[in-house]
């Protein structure tokens, strides 16, 4: 039994593909094949495989059935989380979701789902992600301080979502844990944010994220070690369609 993670499937079987490099990258050419073929080849039905947000282009759930029947047939007990584009997925609605898709998809809201002794807990997060004003030699060296503010309302909420998957965790007597996020932990300014603190005050051992697409923004965020905690990405394309084994 293992665990497996990888995000930004992006899905388009009832939509249109709205993303350039999606419609022209080699790299995204036949994916949801690939990944369908490396998970057969390393995922089995007693696993668990993480699914780290932007699931599908539809904006709508029935413009996504397709996609969710996709993730469905991939090998394993699937694990879903919200991404920036999921706007089929009221927050609100993370119930029914998991009550229509008993059995077959879980998704991570408000809640926590178990690994062996490890709580798995997230939320979609949230960073800033400009604009920035560069100097001539590629350094910040100012940003836009209104969307500054708002980004800065929509990380508190989305700390607060994360907050209320630890109390769920917490209240029914979890330890361990292994933290997941669509969004990377901290935005290119930071060294730490409210993500990585709440990671450290919980002792999680592992925080994965996805979102970052292209070769030029693999190390936007923390990767590697970090006071004890292990910081991964798994955006697709950065994986190469291949998921990350997280745990054995």
């Amino acid at each position: 039994m293992a665990l497996y993670a990888l995000g930004d499937l992006h899905l388009s079987y009832q939509s249109k593909i709205k993303s350039a490099a999606q419609r022209e990258s080699a790299l995204w050419q036949g994916h949801e094949e690939r990944f369908l073929e490396n998970c057969r080849a390393m995922v089995t039905d007693a696993d668990t495989l993480l699914l780290l947000g932007d699931h599908s282009w539809g904006n709508k759930l029935p413009y996504c059935r397709k996609d969710l029947e996709y993730i469905e047939s991939l090998p394993g007990r699937k694990i879903l989380l919200r991404g920036n584009h999921d706007h089929f997925w009221d927050v609100k609605k993370t119930e029914q979701l998991n009550q229509m898709y008993e059995g077959r998809l879980h998704f991570l809201q408000n809640n926590y789902f178990l690994y062996k002794d490890y709580a798995l807990v997230g939320t979609k997060g949230y960073c800033f992600e400009g604009p920035f004003y560069m100097s001539p030699g590629g350094q910040i060296v100012g940003y836009d301080e209104e969307a500054y503010v708002h980004a800065q309302a929509l990380v508190e909420r989305e700390a607060g979502r994360l907050q209320k998957s630890f109390d769920a965790a917490v209240r029914d007597g979890h330890r361990r844990f292994i933290m997941l996020l669509h969004y990377p932990p901290t935005s290119l300014m930071e060294r730490d944010s409210i993500f990585t603190k709440m990671a450290e005050q919980y002792h999680v051992e592992q925080v994965i994220y996805a979102h970052c697409h292209g070769e030029a923004r693999f190390h936007d965020s923390i990767r590697g070690r970090k006071k004890g905690i292990l910081y991964s990405l798994a955006s697709g394309d950065c994986l190469r369609w291949k998921p990350l084994k997280v745990l054995s």
